[in-house]
């Protein structure tokens, strides 16, 4: 029988082919060959120089969640589809219990994931399934029941739905049946390459990750690297869990970095602060963090503010504190990524944002993410975010004052030692000239920080004109005339 290699390595090269209009469908080449008005900064993503990828050995080595031996170690530079390898590679070297399975996986998979493996550990670890995807996750959660290791592959995130029945009703409940984590999925990795490639269509574009972050039991994490992907994929082997690895499937080669030649494990539970700022937060992960570092680098030099970047790496659960806590320091978020908007991943951190931080923004939180609609070829190009949005998200950010913006509503209250900003019964913020003064105000009606109001770069009390000397209603008992009280009405601009 013939081998099927050549054809696997023909799709694998037509799948992440330079991508051109069809010469026979002129309609389609009009809809590649047409830009949008002042899209100047969709151009490609320069991975050679994108300071997404540790270029260097330094840098790499640089990186503070490495373990002191690893840092001391040597990196080579490989792309993500080899760093999945190695991980791979490392696990079933030093755990007999891996197994590592999938369609056409001993043939080095779609995307030569899995190359040599079956080779070098034997067909009895690393093996072909049949073309049935609730089969092949069936057999996955048999063999984690069991005690084992299991690596499952999908070939395409596309096709994990013929498995969500499994995904959902076994390996993310199996741990609820006797009320013990002993008799469980642990153990379980199912991966799967996701995302668009620009030409992927219908069946070869989707990024399903907001379903499985419904599914409680389950963690879903998506690298943006090759350092990532090779470090999370070795904790999620590791992991007592069962973890969805959904990897980008553009990134495969296009991600090319310096990588630690040695096995090391990177936390499942943490956000990374790629860059850090002062004035924006945007959150992402996997590809899309390739065009938002591109359009903050134009945002930071058109406005002159400075950006934070943080991946998420794991989606579900997602780390709110290191999020919550950029928020509250920059004052606006702006939630990036590829699939479509409307109950994605985006909706969930920024609807956490607005419900732990809400006192702290200066501006809605704001999303950009995937149309609502399944991604036909000949739109594939417009339906996924690229740079612009994410630039326009950051100036209108910027721009847009702080949200108690209803005039007939604000208040400044301004004694003989302090100045209060209150909305209705609220008190917004506390402006103070004294070093040793303190002033008793409930839980409820402050933002707790009396020295760094959070609205202080956006109103100046000393620019108010005087309305009456009426406290609002609710305020007699805090704050009374007897000491100098005056109430004032805001002179109210927006940002620039």
């Amino acid at each position: 029988m013939a081998s099927k290699t050549p054809s696997i390595r023909a799709l694998s090269r037509y799948l992440l082919r330079p991508q051109a209009p069809h010469s026979h469908c002129q309609h389609q080449r009009k809809q590649y060959s047409a830009a949008a008005a002042g899209a100047r900064l969709n151009g490609t993503v320069e991975y050679d120089t994108t300071p997404i990828l540790n270029h260097t050995s330094k840098s790499t080595l640089a990186n503070p969640e490495l373990p002191a031996e690893i840092r001391k170690g040597q990196t080579k530079r490989i792309n993500l589809y080899t760093a999945v390898n190695e991980a791979l590679r490392h696990a079933l070297q030093t755990d007999e219990r891996v197994l590592v399975f999938g369609e056409d996986i001993q043939f080095g998979g779609v995307f030569r994931c899995t190359m040599n493996l079956a080779a070098d550990f034997g067909t009895e670890r690393v093996f072909n399934t049949p073309l049935s995807e609730q089969g092949l996750v069936g057999f996955a959660v048999g063999a984690a029941a069991e005690g084992m290791r299991p690596v499952a592959e999908i070939q395409f995130a596309d096709y994990v739905f013929p498995a969500f029945d499994q995904i959902h009703n076994e390996v993310a409940k199996y741990r609820y049946r006797s009320g013990s984590t002993g008799a469980n999925c642990g153990g379980l990795v199912i991966r799967m390459p996701s995302g668009s490639v620009g030409h992927g269509a219908l069946y070869h574009t989707q990024s399903p990750e907001a379903l499985f972050t419904h599914t409680p039991g389950l963690r879903v994490v998506i690298p943006r690297s090759p350092i990532q992907a090779k470090g999370l994929l070795l904790s999620a082997i590791r992991c007592n869990d069962p973890v969805i690895f959904m990897e980008p499937k553009i990134l495969y080669r296009a991600a090319v970095e310096q990588v630690p030649v040695d096995a090391f494990h990177l936390p499942l539970d943490k956000a990374e602060v790629i860059k850090p700022g002062k004035h924006v937060t945007i959150i992402s992960y996997g590809t899309p963090l390739y065009t938002c570092s591109a359009a903050i680098a134009a945002a930071e030099k058109d406005f002159g503010c400075s950006v934070e970047l943080i991946d998420l790496r794991t989606i579900y659960p997602w780390d709110r504190e290191t999020v919550l806590n950029s928020v509250k320091k920059t004052g606006r978020a702006i939630v990036v990524h590829e699939s479509m908007m409307n109950a994605g991943v985006g909706a969930e951190v920024a609807a956490t944002i607005q419900e732990k931080a809400f006192l702290r923004l200066e501006a809605p939180v704001k999303r950009v993410a995937g149309w609502a609609t399944h991604t036909g070829l000949m739109f594939e190009q417009f339906i996924i975010p690229d740079v612009t949005p994410s630039h326009v998200m950051v100036h209108h950010s910027l721009a847009h004052s702080t949200p108690f913006y209803i005039v007939s509503h604000l208040t400044v209250v301004q004694t003989l030692s302090f100045v209060a900003l209150l909305y209705g019964h609220t008190c917004l913020a506390l402006y103070t000239t004294s070093s040793n003064f303190s002033f008793s105000i409930p839980r409820t009606l402050t933002n707790n920080s009396t020295l760094n109001p959070i609205s202080k770069s956006f109103i100046d009390p000393t620019k108010c004109t005087v309305l009456s000397t009426t406290l609002s209603s609710g305020f007699e008992g805090i704050l009374t005339p007897s000491v100098g009280a005056t109430a004032f009405m805001a002179d109210w601009k927006h940002a620039p």
